[in-house]
C-alpha cells in the first residue's frame, strides 16, 4: 500500500479498491517515513505545485486509459466510425463528449451528425451499445471473464439480456475468457510425521465464515527464480483470508499465511485448517502454532487433489488469469501483482459461481447483513 501511494495513487482510491480505510493507509505511509528517517517538514511550495500538476496529469491519463481500454478489441476496421460513435454515445454520461472524441480520434461534429441521422437499425444499435457494455465488463475483469460471468455482471448492473446474446456479441468482438491448465503439485509428504485426521472429508461447505479454512502452496516463476505462494481459503465464501510469499518452500511460508488469517479474522477456538500432506503442514513448528491458537488441523490423503479441491481450484484460477499471462522479471514484480490479484480483484471483485455469482467479499457482506437483521 505504501509503495502504491508513493507511485501516485491516493489513499482514498486504494481504500475503495482494497478495503482498508484511507486514514489507515495514511498512517502506514507516515509510519514508513518515520522508520526510514524521512524528514519531518512538509514539501515546499514549489513541490506542492508540482505534485498538484502531476496529479492532474495522472487523472487525465487515467481517464484516457479508461476510454481506450473499453475501445480495445471493440472497434473493428469494417465499421470503425459507426462503432466509435456508438462507444461515445454509451460513455457520454461518464466522460465529456469532447474528451471521448479527442481520445478516439473523431470530431464532436461527426458524433452529433451521427446522432441526427439516427445511426443504424434499432437492433444493430442495441447490439453495439450492449457490446460496449460487454467490453467494459470484460476489461474490468482483466480480460478473464467468459459469457456466464459477463452476463452476471450485466444483470447486477440492471442490463437485461440473454446469456446466448452475450456469448454471440463476445465472439463478434473477439472477446473470450481464459482457460485453466493442469497444475503441478508441490506436495512432499513427511512419512515420519504423525498425520492429523481428515475433518473435511471432501465436504467443501461451511455454515458461516471462520469455521473451515483450506490451505496449499504453489509456485510462481520469475526471472530471479521460483517464488512460493501459500494461501488459506475460507470455505464459506471462497475468500483468501491469509497468504504468504517466500523464495523458500519451508514451514515459515505456511505459518505466515495462517498467522495472517488468524490476525485478520480472529476466529473462535476450534476453527479447522485443512491441507494436504506436505511436510510444512506436518512439521512440529506448524503443529505448535496451531495448538497455541486452538486451530484444529485436518489433512487429506496423499497424492489426491480432490481432498483439497477448493484450494487447487483457486490456484488454477490464479495461474490461468494471472501467472500464465504475465512474465515477472523480479520477485518484487510478482509480489505486487499477486497482492493486486488477491486483494484487489479475486476477493473483492471477481464473481464466484459457488457464491451465486457474487464476489467473496459481497457474499460475506450478505451473510452479515442477514444475521444482523435476524
Amino acid at each position: 500500500m505504501v509503495e502504491l501511494v508513493r507511485a501516485g495513487r491516493s489513499p482514498e482510491a486504494l481504500a475503495k479498491e482494497y478495503g482498508p480505510s484511507g486514514p489507515s493507509i495514511r498512517n502506514w505511509v507516515r509510519q514508513a517515513e518515520q522508520e526510514e528517517g524521512a524528514r519531518a517538514d512538509g514539501p515546499s511550495a514549489a513541490e506542492r505545485e508540482e505534485l498538484k500538476r502531476l496529479r492532474k496529469e495522472n487523472r487525465q491519463l487515467r481517464e484516457e486509459r479508461d476510454i481506450l481500454r473499453k475501445a480495445n478489441d471493440f472497434l473493428r476496421d469494417g465499421d470503425r466510425s459507426e462503432m466509435t460513435f456508438a462507444l461515445i454515445d454509451a460513455e457520454k454520461t461518464r466522460h465529456p463528449v469532447s474528451v471521448l472524441a479527442r481520445v478516439l480520434g473523431v470530431s464532436r461534429e461527426g458524433y452529433y451528425a451521427w446522432r441526427r441521422r439516427g445511426g443504424q437499425s434499432a437492433r444493430t444499435a442495441d447490439d453495439q451499445t450492449l457490446t460496449v457494455k460487454i467490453t467494459a465488463v470484460h476489461a474490468a475483469s482483466r480480460a478473464t471473464y467468459g459469457a456466464p460471468r459477463v452476463h452476471a455482471d450485466l444483470a447486477a448492473a440492471g442490463v437485461r439480456t440473454s446469456r446466448k446474446r452475450v456469448a454471440r456479441l463476445m465472439r463478434q468482438a473477439g472477446l473470450q475468457g481464459v482457460h485453466r491448465r493442469r497444475r503441478v503439485s508441490l506436495t512432499r509428504r513427511d512419512r515420519a510425521a504423525h498425520l492429523p485426521p481428515d475433518l473435511v472429508g471432501r465436504d467443501f461447505t461451511a455454515p458461516a465464515p471462520n469455521r473451515v479454512g483450506t490451505a496449499d502452496v504453489t509456485y510462481v516463476p520469475t526471472g530471479q527464480g521460483w517464488l512460493y505462494l501459500a494461501v488459506v481459503l475460507d470455505l464459506y465464501a471462497r475468500k483468501i483470508v491469509g497468504w504468504s510469499l517466500s523464495d523458500e518452500q519451508k514451514t515459515p511460508l505456511v505459518a505466515d499465511a495462517l498467522t495472517m488469517a488468524l490476525q485478520h479474522r480472529r476466529p473462535a477456538p476450534g476453527v479447522i485448517h485443512h491441507s494436504d500432506q506436505g511436510g510444512q503442514y506436518l512439521s512440529r513448528d506448524f503443529a505448535t502454532l496451531c495448538r497455541q491458537h486452538e486451530v484444529r488441523r485436518s489433512v487429506g490423503s496423499a497424492g489426491d487433489c480432490y481432498d483439497n479441491a477448493v484450494t487447487e481450484s483457486f490456484f488454477a484460477t490464479l495461474e490461468c488469469e494471472l501467472l500464465d499471462r504475465t512474465t515477472f522479471a523480479t520477485h518484487d514484480q510478482a509480489r505486487a501483482a499477486i497482492f493486486d490479484f488477491i486483494e484487489g480483484f479475486y476477493n473483492r471483485q471477481r464473481r464466484h459461481s459457488t457464491n451465486g455469482h457474487l464476489s467473496p467479499h459481497e457474499h460475506e457482506i450478505h451473510f452479515n447483513e442477514y444475521h444482523q437483521a435476524a
